[in-house]
This record gives structure tokens, sequence and C-alpha cells, in this order.
């Protein structure tokens, strides 16, 4: 027996030194991977015990780990750095379902929880769905189609309730985002470190033209592209809102600084993340003023691009233009793809199964017909893989979601806390409907931006009335401290 003067801390530490010792007797065996290893189990320790203190901590990390972890494959490689994700969220729950006692469990009784988790059975059913796609490629896509959702979204209800969490997480997300931005203006003025070499021999479609279609940290060009426009969007709205104005400022260059990103990723359909995002925030923002002249700044932005040829030197707003070309060839292509698709799955309205078409269609299912079409679009996956009938559920559940923070938006009283919830709520339906150019509203980061920008929409109204019953209470210096602290918009250094 351990004396109780022996703290949890001391034990861990204890065991940690013992199993670096015995690390140590096989160093001939285990060669390079020895440090390897004992740097990795000596972190997991860490974060354990950070974790069991603030649960939290878990879902930092998990935001964090998305925008870094393709960095890490790409560089280093060796080992499956995407499966990660699932450690990191079992470690969350395992300390949450260990300390459950500590936790209003009632909160997870909303319909968020309820759709998606009709999302994830449904999404568990294809296994069998009759078109007899590989049971390993269902594991695969069920991943980031239905599992992610499922465990993020009701993990974070249950652990964030307050507004320091919601700015933790913008500042968070807006500051990881400046940093890919940053990399990208690397990639493409100083050059490529060599993973990013052997990324680009092997995904050829990445130089255009002889110019580089820039992809940061991320996953390829589409998806630093269509990030950058979701959160270059929800830095400018939050750029407008009642907050100091030298914080105003440096979200404003923020904004400028990732709009640039999206435009070097030569990713067109990005454009209308920032299109169909701005003309909701715009309508959100019940200012009938703002309302008119924003809606003529953006058809005057998209005329400028559909009907001149001004700037069309430049390689970034050459490419950009072409997104509202009906002639280009790409997406007479695309095109080309949804007819066969649709006639294909005319008589399969249930689709060929998860993970039948894209990058595990090609793995998994080469000898169906789905995996030899190109999806190009996150809309025609599900539209493939789940049928028409999946497909309408899918995009019944979306549009739910979005009309339903559009409606919290709207009746907010606090206009600090509305903004944040219109900046969020307008990333969220930029990426929605930019994921019909491209396959990214399932992929990290931006996923979990969306997964957890609901939770904290879905929260604001309960913000709303605890901000509206602090400012009615008698005015005091610990009182106006506390307020200042949950209304604030977190420093964003740049």
């Amino acid at each position: 027996m351990l004396k109780k003067s022996y703290s949890l801390k001391s034990v861990i530490l204890l065991a940690t030194i013992l199993i670096c010792l015995c690390l140590a007797l096989f160093i001939k065996e285990l060669g390079v991977f020895l440090p390897i290893i004992v740097i990795a189990l000596t972190g997991y320790i860490a974060v354990q015990i950070a974790v069991i203190k603030n649960p939290k901590i878990g879902v930092w990390l998990m935001v964090f780990y998305c925008f870094t972890f393709i960095v890490l494959d790409r560089e280093i490689g060796g080992i499956p750095y995407g499966t990660l994700q699932e450690a990191i969220l079992l470690l969350g729950w395992l300390t949450v379902l260990f300390k459950s006692k500590d936790y209003d469990w009632k909160l997870l009784k909303n319909d968020l929880v309820y759709l998606l988790s009709f999302w994830f059975i449904l999404s568990f059913l294809e296994v069998v769905n009759p078109a007899g796609a590989s049971p390993m490629g269902w594991m695969q896509e069920i991943r980031a189609a239905a599992v992610y959702p499922f465990l993020v979204v009701p993990l974070s209800i249950i652990l964030f309730r307050s507004n320091k969490d919601m700015n933790t997480f913008i500042f968070m997300i807006l500051g990881l985002s400046l940093v890919a931005s940053f990399n990208g203006l690397r990639q493409l003025y100083i050059g490529l470190t060599p993973g990013e070499k052997i990324f680009l021999a092997e995904n050829p479609t990445h130089m255009i033209w002889g110019k580089l279609r820039v992809f940061s940290i991320y996953s390829d060009a589409g998806q630093f592209g269509a990030s950058q426009a979701h959160l270059g969007l929800v830095a400018l709205i939050l750029a407008f809102g009642p907050y100091k104005l030298w914080k105003r400022l440096l979200l404003g260059v923020a904004a400028l600084f990732m709009i640039y990103g999206m435009m070097i990723s030569g990713t067109r359909g990005a454009l209308f993340a920032l299109v169909i995002g701005g003309f909701l925030a715009i309508l959100l923002s019940k200012k009938f003023k703002v309302v008119i002249v924003g809606g003529i700044v953006m058809c005057a932005f998209l005329g400028f691009l559909k009907f001149t040829t001004i700037g069309n030197n430049n390689y970034q707003i050459l490419r950009l233009r072409s997104a509202v070309d009906s002639k280009d060839p790409s997406l007479n292509v695309r095109l080309t793809s949804q007819k066969i698709l649709r006639d294909y799955l005319s008589t399969r309205p249930l689709g060929g199964g998860l993970g039948v078409i894209g990058v595990w269609g090609e793995i998994y299912n080469k000898d169906k017909f789905l995996a030899s079409i190109q999806p190009d679009s996150y809309w025609v996956k599900v539209w493939a893989m789940y049928g028409i009938v999946g497909f309408v559920i899918w995009f019944g559940i979306m549009m739910y979601i979005l009309g339903k923070c559009c409606g919290i938006a709207w009746q907010l009283e606090d206009k600090g806390l509305q903004v944040k919830v219109i900046a969020l709520t307008a990333g969220y339906a930029g990426i929605l409907f930019c994921s019909y150019a491209n396959e990214v509203i399932n992929t990290a980061p931006s996923s979990y931006v969306v997964y957890i920008s609901w939770v904290f929409i879905y929260l604001s109204p309960k913000l709303d009335k605890e901000l509206a019953k602090r400012k009615q209470q008698p005015a005091t210096p610990e009182a106006n401290a506390e307020l200042e602290e949950t209304t604030k918009l977190p420093r964003i250094a740049i």
C-alpha cells in the first residue's frame, strides 16, 4: 500500500521513470523508436493529468490537433495520425464519464443531439446497404460522416457553459487559421519543405499553369481555401462588432490575411463561402441600410468577376473569376459526372453505401462503379453513398440546424454576444454551401469548427439571459470585472 502522503502526480512520475528505465534495457532492439516511445508516453501521461483536472482541455487539444496533424503526417509520417482524433475524443469522454456526477446530463436532451444521433444510427445501418460496399470502406467513412459529430457535439455541450469558453474557442480557431495564412505565404514566397515537395509530387493538381495552389497546413488546397474563407468571414464580421477600436482593427487585418490565403489556394468554390455567409450575416444584422448597401457591394463584386477582365494578369484573380464562368471546363466536367451519377442512382434510392466513392472507394471498392467517379463535392458524395433518401435527410438536418441558428442569432439582445453568434452562424452557412463545390464540411479542421460552433450558438440564449441579469445588478468593481471577462473578445496576436 502506498502512503497517503504520496500524491497522484508522484505515483505517475515514479511509474514514468521506471518505464523509461525498462525501455532503456531494450535500446538495441528499439533503436531510434526508443526516444519517440518515451516522449509519447510521457506526453500522454501529462495530457491525461491535465484532462482529469480540467476536461475542457481535451476538447481544446482536439481543436489544436485537427489543425496540425496533417503537418505531422506530411513531415514525419510513420503512424496513422488521423486515428489519434478518436484517441483524444475517447480520452475526453472517459474523463467525463469517470466524473459523471459533476455534469448535468439533462443538457443532452435537445434537438441537436437527437438529430446527430439519428444520423449516426442511419449511418451505422449503412453497413448492410444492399449495394454491397466493403465493410472496411464503411468503417473508414463513417468516422467523418457520423462518428465525429456524434462524439464532439454532446461532449462540448456537457463541458462548455460560459462566455469565456466561447471566447477561447474563437481565439483558438482564428489564431490557428492566421498561422495557416502565414504558412501559406511562406510556401508561396519562400518555398516548400521536404514533406511538402513530396506531397506536391504526389498531387500534381496543386500546380496549375505553373502556379502553386497553396495548401499550407491542410490536407489539400481545397480545404485550405475553404477554411480561410470560413474563418476570414468570421473575423471580418467580428471586426464590425461593438468592441474596442484596436481589437476591431486587429480582426480586420486578420480577416484580410485569411481572405488572401483563400485566394492563393486557388480554390474557386471558397468564394461562395464568403458570398453566402456574408449575405446571411448582413440579413441577421437587422439593419435595413446595411442590407441594402451590403447587397449592392456583393452584387458589384460578383459583377466585377463575371462581366469584366480587369486583373486577369493576376493569377489569383483569374482563378477566382473562373468560379463564376459557366463555360469553365472544370465545371462542365463536374456537371457531366453528376449527370452520370443521376442516371446510375435513379434506380438506387439508398445509394451505394458508405466508403463506395472517393478515397476509400478507390482503396476498398475498386470493383464498384461509383469508385470510378470523383465526387468533387460533399453534397454529391452524400448523394452517392446514401442515395436520394439519405441526401434529403442529411440536407434537411443541415438546413434545420442552420435555420435554428439563424433564429437564435436574431433574438439575442446583447449586441456583443449577437455579433459572435452571427459570425459563427454565417461561417457555418458559408462552409455548408461551399461544400457543394468541394468536400470540406466533413474534413478537419472545418468539421470540428462547425460542430463546436453549433454548440456555442445553441448555448447563447442562456448566456444572453446571464448577461442581461448581470447588467441589472448594482454596479460594483467585482461585478464589472466579471462582466468584462465574460463579454470581452480575446486578443489575437498578429
